[in-house]
């Protein structure tokens, strides 16, 4: 076994460390070895299946002759007498899930265990048999079954019971003919051989309504026990509550006054249980909450923590529905704020703010502002919203609560938490017009010492709508005006334009407003000096005080009413020409979202509190466009974009790159091109493309590049047609085709006539990569085993030798085009094996799973062992056919 080392006395003691770091398959697979010795070692056998069992449980797969060599010495181990060797056997037996063939050899060793007068080898034999075993085979120990859920032993019962919940998900109607066996187990005095056995009762007769309404009827009667089956009962009852609406004002309430007597149960667990199925009651009167309040009242005062975190969650949740019935608890929760679990305080502070009355505010401020300096950002953020909500529930005390939202704003804290508490104050303002001057004041102070980029321009924003309209709009110029001295471009750009509707909104403050942005004419950034000239020339930049147009505000500060995924398609679709860009041409359609998507947008908040539309993806937008060509139209949807490949040396005359759009049928070259000669003028742009070195593919399409001035981008796409479902690749050669005019320096005029002129371009491919996209999953384990191995293939392979075994992972990994999972791209230094996990979704939206386990030698040969999971058999040998050739 992996020895432990003495941590270094300066290392956190936090610090996770496992005695099993640096062990690898291959050298523990010799020590299997061990199995197969005349005179075995118990001890050192345990050791082994020990890190058997960790390769397995940390995703290393063993290959079909490794899993049966380790299967056939294990089973030599039944020999040995040794009870803890014996139980180590079971675990590595169930972990290797032998297949059908060879459960045959250990069957018969794990019925003799079965019928053992050993009771711990009776039970793990249970467990085992039960994991491993096909239908046929369960059928011949049903009878052994059925005895052991009704064995005196309650190891042995518990066993069974577990088996059967197990079995009830592949075997139903075996499992079903227990019943009586199970119903017996359910009186049974032994208290998790009960617990087991109403579980899996209730799971028998789920889909039977009437038949789990008579076992809750004929169980609450009394006759449960164990404080965990009592748990699952309280369970049960609250949803045959739900199912059967008996929760009304009137009639009978035969199951709350069950949940009623659990609140008087010897066991803390059960009484929390009954109290929060009580809380969580649809139609629950104050009458009824009131004993369930009383023990979460009891429970604050506990000396558990879990206790006291679990009264205070559930009250926290009563709170927002019935916030009068928890005031009672308003004392014993203001002694939870300065518990030493932080989570329990804030909980308290939370439920606090939603139940205090007007007259406890200021005290409960004090209280708090000694609190926020000790706990973290997400608990602070709780905190401010509950802040927002009372406030806007005690208007009168605005004064005391925005002052506390200011203080908090100055001190340290990340993103997310100055930006609550910005949503805050903002929505105060909104909501309580006194707040307003006081407010808008807060925030001038805070941006004054801002570092968030986004919350300046928010607020600058905010300021420009809400400032004109106070008493004394001059006095937040100040502050505007010197974040276009301190600040950087982004913040620049956005005082202009909210000193500018400072201006158009307020005529006495015209001439202070001209002279400022005047200044902003010289400014080193083009956004910021477009922005001043646009604003002079638009409200009166001659110095004249009159009052601005009613068009002119709506023009500058109205709102747009077209689409910007419209009007951002149309002008990168317009053609420089004599015609001018008419707004009135932009399509005011909004293409329908799908329903998922609108559902999601449905719940992001809105006002200063949202964030600005971030920009789309760019696939998103890749799509708009093509869509937008009619050539391209019919492809259907697109799958893939790859990022930009230069085809042109950096200072080249003409700078070209291309993009590869990836659909089912065809495959789209978006050729991005710049004109670096200003005294030239490229016209009918073309790229011819040699495809004989791609024969799976066929030039469908071209659209040509009309014009191309000195600096100013310009598309050209080359379609290709390809096999659907083929994994088709190529090279393709390139060139650049198009007739130069020559323009005069002076007037900027290009010649009449121009030359045919063509310049050689870079080659590039379309690779396997390509029809692959980077998708990853959050536990790659449970994602390997929902796909299961119906389409798993798994093959070896010799990668030659490699510079390291890091260069072999990060070749693979490109060549295939997938996300890795849980950090396994990183290979540790001098490491002589690693495995690295892969995600994916394959062109058709198959999603693909990659396990690679990768060995070098002391020659730096690298082998690999490649197992792919898929929804499709096609997609696993394609990934095989990829990395073989």
């Amino acid at each position: 076994m992996a020895q432990y080392v003495k941590k270094d006395d300066d290392r956190d003691e936090e610090a996770e460390y496992s005695p099993f770091s640096g062990i690898e398959k291959g050298a523990v697979l010799q020590e299997a070895r061990v199995f197969n010795d005349p005179q075995l070692d118990s001890r050192r056998c345990s050791q082994v299946i020990t890190k058997l069992l960790y390769l397995l449980n940390q995703g290393d797969t063993f290959t079909k002759t490794e899993a049966t060599e380790v299967f056939f010495s294990v089973t030599k181990l039944f020999q040995a007498r040794d009870v803890g060797l014996r139980r180590m056997v079971y675990l590595i037996i169930k972990e290797l899930s032998p297949s059908a063939d060879e459960v045959i050899i250990v069957t018969s060793s794990l019925m003799k265990d079965m019928n053992s007068k050993t009771d711990v080898y009776r039970a793990n034999a249970i467990r085992v048999l039960c994991r491993i075993t096909d239908g046929t085979l369960l059928t011949q120990i049903e009878r052994y079954l059925k005895q052991a859920i009704v064995d005196k032993n309650p190891v042995v019962a518990s066993a069974a019971l577990v088996s059967g919940i197990h079995l009830l998900q592949t075997n139903p109607e075996i499992v079903k003919r227990w019943s009586n066996e199970v119903q017996e187990a359910v009186q049974s005095r032994a208290a998790l051989v009960q617990f087991h056995a109403l579980a899996l009762l209730q799971q028998i007769r789920q889909n039977d309504r009437l038949a789990v309404s008579k076992l809750v009827t004929s169980l609450t009667k009394g006759t449960v026990r164990s404080p965990l089956a009592q748990c699952l009962l309280i369970r049960y009852t609250s949803q045959v509550i739900r199912e059967s609406s008996m929760n009304s004002q009137t009639g009978d309430r035969p199951f709350y006054d069950y949940l009623e007597s659990c609140l008087r149960h010897k066991s803390e667990m059960v009484i929390f249980e009954a109290a929060r199925a009580i809380t969580e009651l649809s139609g629950v009167t104050s009458r009824e909450l009131t004993p369930a309040i009383t023990v979460l009242q009891l429970f604050l005062s506990s000396s558990k923590p879990v206790l006291r975190f679990a009264a205070v969650r559930t009250l926290n949740k009563v709170a927002m529905t019935h916030p009068m019935a928890v005031t009672t608890c308003n004392i014993d929760m203001e002694s939870l704020i300065s518990d030493q679990n932080r989570s329990i305080a804030t909980l308290a502070i939370t439920t606090l703010l939603k139940t205090g009355n007007e007259s406890g505010v200021d005290r409960l401020m004090k209280q708090i502002t000694n609190f926020m300096s000790d706990i973290a950002d997400e608990f602070k953020i709780v905190v401010v919203d509950a802040i927002r909500s009372l406030c806007l529930k005690f208007p009168l005390k605005f004064r005391t609560l925005m002052g506390f939202l200011s203080n908090i704003l100055r001190e340290e804290g990340g993103f997310e938490y100055k930006k609550a508490i910005v949503d805050s104050i903002v929505t105060i303002i909104r909501e309580i017009p006194d707040a307003k001057e006081s407010g808008l004041l807060h925030l001038c102070e805070f941006i004054e010492d801002c570092e968030f980029t986004y919350l300046s321009t928010q607020i600058l924003h905010f300021l420009g709508i809400e400032g004109p309209k106070t008493s004394d709009p001059s006095k937040y110029i100040r502050y505007i005006y010197n974040r276009v001295i301190l600040e950087n471009a982004t913040v620049r750009a956005s005082a202009v334009s909210t000193l500018a509707k400072f201006g158009a909104m307020v005529d006495s403050l015209k001439p202070r407003i001209f002279v400022l942005l005047r200044r902003c004419l010289y400014d080193n950034d083009d956004e910021v000096r477009d922005r001043a000239t646009l604003y002079l020339n638009t409200i009166g930049g001659d110095g004249s005080v009159v009052e601005t147009d009613k068009e002119v505000k709506e023009f500058l500060f109205g709102s747009l009413d077209l689409p910007l995924v419209n009007l951002e398609t149309s002008l990168k679709n317009y053609e420089p020409s004599e015609e001018p860009f008419y707004i009135s041409s932009v399509p005011r359609e909004v293409k329908s979202q799908p329903f998922a998507e609108k559902k999601a947008a449905a719940k992001k908040p809105t006002g200063l509190g949202a964030p600005p539309a971030g920009p789309t993806s760019a696939v998103d937008t890749y799509d708009k466009l093509l869509l937008s060509i009619p050539e391209f139209s019919t492809f259907g949807p697109l799958f893939k974009s790859s990022a930009p490949v230069e085809l042109t040396e950096a200072e080249t005359e003409y700078a070209v790159n291309v993009v590869k759009h990836i659909f089912d049928k065809h495959v789209v070259f978006q050729y991005n091109c710049t004109n670096t000669i200003p005294e030239q003028l490229l016209e009918d742009v073309t790229i011819v493309v040699d495809a004989s070195e791609a024969e799976e593919f066929e030039e469908l399409a071209t659209k040509p590049l009309k014009s191309l001035p000195y600096d100013t981008p310009g598309q050209t796409f080359v379609a290709f047609e390809k096999p659907e479902g083929v994994l088709a690749v190529g090279k393709f050669t390139n060139l650049l085709r198009f007739i130069v005019k020559e323009v005069d320096p002076s007037t900027g005029e290009a010649e009449e006539d121009g030359v045919e002129d063509e310049y050689q371009l870079e080659e590039f491919e379309v690779v396997a990569a390509d029809y692959m996209l980077k998708v990853g999953v959050s536990n790659f384990r449970n994602a390997w085993e929902s796909l299961g191995p119906d389409f798993e293939r798994v093959d070896e392979y010799g990668l030659g030798p490699r510079e390291s075994l890091k260069e072999a992972v990060s070749t693979v990994i490109n060549l295939l085009g997938m996300q890795p999972c849980e950090g396994t791209e990183v290979v540790a230094a001098n490491s002589r094996s690693h495995t690295c996990l892969l995600s994916g979704v394959y062109i058709g939206n198959m999603k693909v799973l990659v396990r690679l386990s990768f060995g070098v030698d002391s020659a730096k040969e690298v082998a690999m062992k490649l197992a792919v999971r898929s929804e499709d058999e096609a997609v696993s040998d394609a990934i095989h056919e990829l990395v073989a050739n």
